[in-house]
């Protein structure tokens, strides 16, 4: 969440910072501001609300021109989301200028600290103490740098911190621990982001930054150090996708974009994990044959959309592996003490790889002795540098705050996983390897089909604008697509929506059900699940039989539903542990079309921001 741009170079800083904020709208924010050194002085706006409010104040009144600048994008912790909150922030003399995404814990106590000492804090957050503890050490040593070093050795909590002063021309110094910060490099000019897409117009090489490390970026210059001074080096790449691919690409929405990417996203976290002969070949994992064969407990932990492709990769990794699998919410899973040790594998699932709670519960993970897998969409980011092993899923740039094609290629990471431990364990044999190998190869194509089918469950969603409420029933691997489909609606349509195991429907459940309530059913196939088919058939029944709305998501050829189903709605014939894959489209599609025909902003959803870097 929050977003943050720096700029030092030959352009306009305004220009560039401004378009770097726009590209970082998708990460959720409710005001937005900017500072440029020039004339020998700072020069400041900020506005609550988006871009926009900021946009229209820039032209009212201009700011002066420079080649030095930072903005930001906020989402509120500590206060209101008011003009007076919004970054940057400003130390008493109006000298420096600081941007902040993170939470630092122990602000209250360096605010009475500052206060006491004659210092005006104008503002309700913890980033302000910042900018004034700056001042104060600037004041002694004129050194930018070293002045963000000793503030930082003071700060507890999870930051990224930039930072420009009126008498330190040329320079931005950022700083991170547990909260992402990276540094583009081009020409006689260089960048400091929170994300990548800030810069991707300008330049495609990048620094990622360390943990508890400075950096200061000048037009020729990038100097990193440790907090403690020492000099340190952030971990140099190229950013293997343009700018085009953080475009719309002539959708409304990057959503409705990143939904019709699915096929290919699938297509492509598959690429070069398969050897000639079939078997999976996953040698980025650097954990050993021989330490997987002593694994015996898998822990996957992960929160939201992430968490429900945990819950999916459960049923695989105990059936094809007979390795016991526990599923936790990482935001709860050390405060409980969990059980672990040196023969368990924690699997920690993550689009942005910033995820504090999933972070956290990976660190804790670790301590207790157990190895740690990482399931990442994003290269370099936190989590997969602090685990043992990664698994990227290369879904590409995922704009939109609700998440579509990450989780399929969680879902797709997930499943080769499973396999991985079944191949070099030996509880799967190298041709049933092969044959789940050749249906995940046939999924993209099985997903495009799905998308060529939308329209009529668009047109089902836009005469539903008026309900109160959905519900969604799922057994096996569909009870968490149920879950998905339920959070998807909340987070867009801001919808009361909830999604329970059928067979609980009778212990309580069944009470929510009365006349035209709509209920989506994912029913699982009739050939790998008959019995479990045949039970899901009867709830359908019992719902109906109660007067509601009754949509059916059901394979091809499934002719059980049909009598039963007011709304039907096919996907491909899949085998049960992957349909998933596709069961999950309609649902996604169902949720846009909702937002949409409510007037909701489908990329930025209210309250919500895409990488929660805060526990």
């Amino acid at each position: 969440m929050c977003g943050i741009a720096g700029y030092v170079g030959g352009r306009s800083a305004l220009d560039v910072v401004v378009a770097g904020l726009k590209r970082l709208e998708y990460r959720g924010y409710d005001s937005a501001g900017v500072a440029v050194l020039a004339d020998g002085g700072l020069a400041m706006a900020k506005r609550a609300g988006k871009l926009v409010n900021l946009e229209k104040a820039l032209g009212d009144r201009p700011l002066p021109a420079g080649t030095t600048a930072l903005g930001h994008t906020r989402w509120a912790t500590h206060g209101p989301p008011n003009d007076a909150n919004a970054h940057p922030h400003l130390d008493d003399s109006g000298r420096v200028a600081v941007v902040h995404n993170g939470i630092i814990e122990n602000f209250a106590a360096l605010r009475t600290e500052l206060a006491g000492r004659g210092h005006v804090l104008r503002s309700d957050t913890d980033t302000e103490t910042v900018a004034h503890l700056l001042a104060e050490e600037f004041s002694s040593c004129a050194d930018l740098g070293e002045a963000m070093r000793l503030v930082c050795r003071r700060l507890e909590g999870a930051f990224t911190l930039v930072a420009v002063h009126a008498d330190a021309p040329g320079v931005v110094v950022g700083a991170r621990r547990n909260s992402p910060l990276v540094v583009g490099v081009g020409e006689g000019e260089a960048f400091l982001a929170s994300d990548v897409a800030a810069f991707i117009a300008h330049t495609r090489s990048a620094v990622e930054l360390g943990q508890d490390q400075v950096v200061e970026v000048r037009r020729d210059a990038v100097a990193v150090t440790g907090f403690d001074g020492r000099p340190a080096r952030g971990r140099a790449y190229h950013v293997d996708w343009d700018v085009s691919a953080a475009e719309k690409g002539g959708y409304d929405y990057f959503m409705l974009k990143e939904i019709a990417e699915q096929p290919k996203a699938v297509a492509d976290t598959l690429l070069g994990r398969i050897d000639e002969a079939g078997s999976l070949v996953l040698d980025e994992l650097r954990i050993s044959a021989s330490e997987l064969c002593e694994v015996d407990k898998v822990v996957i932990v992960a929160c939201g959309t992430a968490f429900h492709a945990g819950l999916i990769a459960k049923y695989a990794i105990e059936h094809w592996t007979r390795i016991p699998c526990e599923v936790e919410l990482a935001s709860e899973f050390r405060y409980r003490d969990p059980i672990l040790g040196a023969r368990t594998l924690t699997v920690a699932i993550s689009q942005s790889g910033e995820t504090m709670d999933t972070l956290m519960a990976l660190r804790h993970a670790r301590e207790q002795g157990s190895k740690v897998l990482a399931i990442c969409n994003t290269n370099g980011s936190t989590i997969p540098r602090e685990s043992d092993a990664v698994l990227y899923t290369h879904a590409g740039p995922e704009i939109a705050v609700a998440s579509t094609k990450a989780f399929l290629t969680q879902l797709v990471a997930c499943y080769l996983v499973a396999l991985y431990l079944g191949q070099v364990r030996g509880t799967q044999w190298g041709d049933e390897v092969r044959a789940v190998i050749r249906d995940l190869a046939g999924i993209a194509d099985a997903v495009e089909r799905v998308l060529a089918t939308m329209e009529p469950v668009r047109a089902l969603a836009r005469t539903l604008a008026d309900k109160r409420t959905v519900l969604f029933l799922g057994r096996h691997v569909g009870h968490p697509v149920a879950l998905e489909g339920a959070l998807k609606l909340k987070e867009l349509a801001y919808m009361h929506a909830e999604g329970f195991a059928a067979g609980e429907l009778k212990h309580g459940p069944i009470a929510l059900i009365e006349a035209d309530v709509p209920v989506v059913v994912v029913v699982p196939s009739p050939a790998g699940r008959s019995l479990l088919h045949d039970k899901i058939v009867s709830n359908i029944q019992e719902i109906r039989a109660r007067g509601a709305r009754t949509i059916v998501i059901a394979e091809e050829g499934d002719e059980a539903v049909v009598p039963y189903a007011d709304h039907l709605i096919r996907v491909p014939a899949t085998p049960t542990l992957l349909q998933p894959l596709v069961a999950a489209v309609p649902l996604q599609v169902f949720a846009c079309e909702l937002a949409t025909v409510r007037g909701n902003e489908v990329d930025q959803p209210r309250n919500l921001a895409k990488s929660v870097t805060v526990e």
